[in-house]
């Protein structure tokens, strides 16, 4: 596939977002969708994009290195550097670098300090944020598809280059253990419609993840009611992904929630059974959080190291690097 080329429009919103959303797939055909601090990761000339995470979310990575299809959706302009009114959906493969050169993990610091503010530092400081700064995972996305409207909330007519945006995918076939809920809506229900930001992830019929913005506009015991602009969703049913989030500048307090569940969508409108719910936040004082996420990332990475998903991770990226070669 030839390299996909993109606008200066789009380009400023992938260098100035905060926060974008990313979608990656499971094996049953599910896409689990969550948000990324993307820091300014775009090269333009290679035609990437990427985000960085940590080793101590195997699963995620699991799943990438074994089918890199992914998406990512520039979504939000809250406490960005882009003031345009656009939404980006970006769709290719993942490259995902276990052991980044420390070159680019110097450069990853500087980019931290741009976008999340700069990290405190001292002899203890530099003890607790050591693995989080220095053991980090680089995932470069080669784009193969962008896609834009003119509106954050995706109204509007889209705009998709090579390849051609695909025809709507079939409907899935039904979870061996139901569609329905198998969380407490009455409890999960207003926490999911707080945050201001909602993003519904599913696989499209040319299996790339497809990242939409839903509003949410009740609930019952069936699951939670959804709203999108005519034609967003495709009609049927399917596994699907939902994140809701909000965040402060340098993201200091955040809160996301993440479900995977099941969509249907008809005539009378789209309907969301959740089937998993997690909450992750983190509290709006800058050496609070940076406290969290250095012990976070200490524990995550000696867990990976003793559970073996260390030494699984890089033969799945070595087995993927010589089935590309």
């Amino acid at each position: 596939m030839n390299k996909v080329e993109w606008s200066d429009e789009v380009q400023n919103i992938m260098v100035g977002d905060l926060t974008a959303a990313i979608s990656y797939l499971t094996p049953a055909g599910g896409a689990v969708v969550t948000t990324v601090s993307p820091l300014g990761i775009v090269d333009r000339a290679a035609g990437t994009v990427g985000f960085t995470t940590s080793l101590g979310f195997g699963k995620k990575l699991e799943h990438i290195l074994r089918n890199p299809r992914m998406a990512i959706c520039y979504h939000a302009r809250d406490h960005g550097f882009s003031t345009s009114s656009s939404l980006v959906l970006v769709q290719g493969h993942a490259s995902v670098k276990l052991t980044p050169s420390p070159e680019r993990l110097d450069a990853l610091e500087v980019q931290m300090a741009r976008y999340l503010g700069e990290a405190p530092s001292g002899r203890v400081w530099d003890w607790i944020l050591r693995e989080y700064h220095q053991e980090r995972v680089v995932v470069d996305i080669q784009v193969d598809r962008v896609t834009t409207w003119p509106d954050l909330s995706a109204a509007g007519a889209r705009s998709t280059g090579e390849p051609a945006w695909p025809t709507a995918p079939d409907s899935q076939p039904a979870p061996a253990k139901g569609t329905g809920p198998r969380v407490d809506i009455a409890k999960i229900g207003k926490r999911l419609r707080k945050p201001p930001h909602r993003l519904l992830a599913f696989q499209g019929a040319d299996g790339y993840p497809v990242v939409v913005p839903v509003g949410i506009t009740g609930q019952g015991p069936e699951g939670v009611q959804l709203e999108a602009p005519e034609g967003l969703l495709p009609e049927g049913a399917r596994r699907a992904g939902l994140v809701t989030h909000q965040y402060n500048a340098k993201c200091v307090g955040l809160t996301v929630c993440m479900c995977t569940g099941w969509l249907e969508v008809s005539g009378n409108g789209a309907r969301y059974a959740p089937h998993t719910f997690r909450v992750l936040s983190a509290p709006p004082m800058k050496n609070l959080m940076m406290l969290a996420n250095g012990l976070a990332a200490k524990h995550g990475l000696r867990q990976a190291r003793r559970n073996g998903t260390v030494e699984s991770l890089a033969k799945l990226a070595a087995g993927t690097r010589e089935t590309t070669a």
